[in-house]
């Protein structure tokens, strides 16, 4: 399962933005398994953005991060308890935008699968790994429509167990699928793809 994700990932050339937004990495780690489990995190609800949120382990880039890869490894380290050496990193899917204006990559990683993690308390309410086959299937529980800043987003919300897996996450979870397995998840471009490279916006 995973060989075929190695296979497409190589030949694939995920959207850029090109943009003067801060940025930020992320990690969609999977574990080598039969049926990968992808490991995903609840934020604290006392920060101030993106709190209580299903999210991949990363964060904002930092001026001293060598570049996004480094910022995801660095970021997954300090939540999880990841150590970077034990990630085989596949490559990255498409950039997008959060709602606070942030430009995020994310980058797909292989861990093993008796990876020992532990939620960082003061970044994290939780841990969690969910089957890559609940994906696969498309158990969607609904698609939102979401108006803002004047532009309409779709929004995929899967639940698992008490977790609702929504948003950015979602949304570079369907990219995976589609990319990586051919699941051909039915998702509408998002706004920042929609934009013509004349306009100096993507490439």
């Amino acid at each position: 399962m995973l060989e075929l994700l190695r296979h497409r990932l190589t030949s694939y050339r995920p959207r850029q933005l090109e943009t003067m937004k801060s940025r930020a990495g992320v990690l969609i780690a999977l574990t080598d398994e039969p049926d990968p489990q992808v490991i995903l995190t609840r934020r604290a609800s006392h920060l101030s953005t993106h709190r209580g949120e299903v999210a991949f382990p990363g964060g904002k880039q930092d001026a001293t991060d060598p570049d996004l890869l480094y910022t995801a490894l660095r970021e997954a380290e300090e939540e999880v308890g990841l150590d970077p050496a034990l990630v085989d990193v596949v490559g990255p899917l498409g950039q997008v935008m959060s709602k606070h204006l942030i430009q995020v990559t994310p980058f797909v990683g292989v861990v093993p699968p008796d990876v020992v993690l532990s939620p960082n308390p003061h970044e994290l309410e939780s841990l969690f790994r969910v089957p890559l086959s609940f994906f696969l299937e498309d158990r969607r529980q609904r698609t939102d429509v979401v108006e803002f800043r004047g532009k309409t987003h779709y929004v995929p919300a899967y639940r698992f167990g008490d977790y609702i897996i929504w948003g950015l996450t979602a949304y570079m979870l369907v990219e995976l699928l589609n990319v990586g397995f051919d699941a051909r998840i039915p998702m509408k471009p998002r706004p920042e793809h929609q934009e013509t490279p004349a306009s100096g916006t993507l490439r």
